[in-house]
């Protein structure tokens, strides 16, 4: 069964830094979408990043190109999301999910991890 875990969240200030991961299992993920999704509170869950397993292929939100990197670690299964130069606005719970190559439709979900950015 495929299973998403995130970590690394945490409280920073702003300007700092933080690296989130996922671990994922269940399957081999090497033709999937892997993406990274926040949503704050009150606040409609919003497309931060998205990496193409296969090559790498990389496409991020606006708000975040130039401050976050997305990337893969292929022998441990395993996403991250680098976060640079944050802001309060960055402020949200962040979700780690997979999409098949069937679609690509986004159909596994991790439980997500809080990132807090302080002023």
């Amino acid at each position: 069964q495929v299973q998403l875990v995130e970590s690394g969240g945490g409280l920073v200030q702003a300007g700092g830094s933080l690296r989130l991961s996922c671990a994922a299992s269940g399957r081999t993920f090497n033709t999937y979408y892997m993406g990274w999704f926040r949503q704050a509170p009150g606040k409609e869950r919003e497309f931060v990043a998205r990496i193409r397993w296969s090559d790498g292929l990389a496409d991020y939100a606006d708000s975040v190109r130039g401050r976050f990197t997305v990337s893969r670690e292929n022998a441990k299964n395993t996403v991250y999301l680098q976060m640079n130069s944050l802001k309060p606005e960055d402020t949200a719970v962040y979700f780690c999910a997979a999409a098949p190559p069937s679609m690509p439709r986004f159909d596994y979900w991790g439980s997500g991890t809080q990132v807090t950015v302080s002023s």
